[in-house]
């Protein structure tokens, strides 16, 4: 539940006025701990390492692009397909750096805003991008089977139903919002990190099982994928009318930033869902019939 109020006048550990003496007292010169050097690095470090992962992620992208083209000129690769894995970047972009991951350190709001980003929108755009038949195109031949046989493999096959994706994706967030873990994970860089990758991995995994252009080992047939992209957003707006009234809700955060953390993830979930609902009609082939078997002449009666 959110955190009672403080009583006017007191003041809690962390507060500004608490750890910071007036000025002119002895201890001013002396900064506190996570503030000076240390601070500005820790701060520094937010901004650059997010942002040389996301160029390195695009450099790699780009350069099998480059290597698909030369390889076969005449197929090529879809411009809307580049565009897609930047879009993708560029929304993880708005998530990882300031101002939205600056205030989502105190704001429920801005996380939420994170969670969205980095769980739902930006996934839907890379999978879309088709990462792994890019990859395929560009190996050789030998190491593309092994990539393949990776794929369908029974572990893969497990990761890929719709039930397990779906699971991975929606069904954590109970486990985050419901029980101490979102204040563990939050409380260190190394949990906040781990967090965003449980973000992203697991919902590129369900964009990818519901809409992806990739093979996929034993994707299931669109009536049952609908289904599933039903479950989640019943799902997830349970989840969020929950925390929207506070029910259950384990989070360290004033009433109103709950309130609006959920309205949040509402609305916004919805949208991505819909979102991904429309990529499952835009992608989806219907499969071809297989042609009739060619029937015997019947044979000739009568005289000629």
């Amino acid at each position: 539940m959110a955190s009672p109020h403080l009583a006017p006048g007191h003041l809690a550990p962390g507060h500004p006025a608490h750890d910071h003496p007036a000025p002119g007292h002895l201890a001013h010169d002396h900064p506190a701990p996570g503030h000076g050097a240390g601070g500005g690095l820790a701060e520094a470090a937010e901004v650059v390492l997010p942002a040389l992962a996301l160029l390195a992620c695009a450099a790699v992208y780009l350069w099998l692009v480059h290597r698909a083209r030369r390889r076969n000129p005449v197929r090529g690769w879809s411009r809307r397909r580049t565009a897609s894995f930047l879009t993708g970047l560029a929304l993880l972009a708005v998530a990882l750096m300031p101002p939205t991951a600056t205030a989502a350190h105190d704001d429920f709001r801005a996380h939420m805003v994170q969670h969205l980003l980095i769980g739902m929108y930006a996934p839907l755009a890379l999978v879309l991008a088709a990462p792994v038949t890019l990859l395929l195109r560009t190996l050789p031949a030998a190491r593309a089977r092994r990539v393949t046989a990776v794929l369908h493999s029974p572990p893969a096959r497990l990761l890929a139903h719709p039930a397990v994706a779906l699971t991975l994706s929606v069904g954590t967030l109970a486990a985050l919002y419901f029980t101490p873990l979102y204040t563990i994970a939050t409380a260190s860089p190394l949990g906040h990190g781990l967090l965003h990758t449980h973000f992203l991995l697991a919902g590129c995994l369900f964009a990818y099982v519901i809409a992806g252009v990739d093979p996929a080992p034993s994707r299931p047939g669109v009536r049952t994928r609908l289904v599933y992209v039903g479950i989640a957003i019943a799902a997830h707006a349970v989840v969020a009318q929950l925390i929207y009234g506070g029910f259950w809700t384990d989070v360290d955060a004033p009433a109103h930033e709950i309130r609006t953390g959920g309205e949040i993830m509402y609305y916004g979930g919805d949208i991505a869902e819909l979102l991904l609902a429309g990529a499952l009609f835009a992608t989806w082939r219907p499969r071809p019939r297989p042609a009739p078997p060619e029937r015997a002449p019947a044979p000739r009666t009568g005289y000629a």
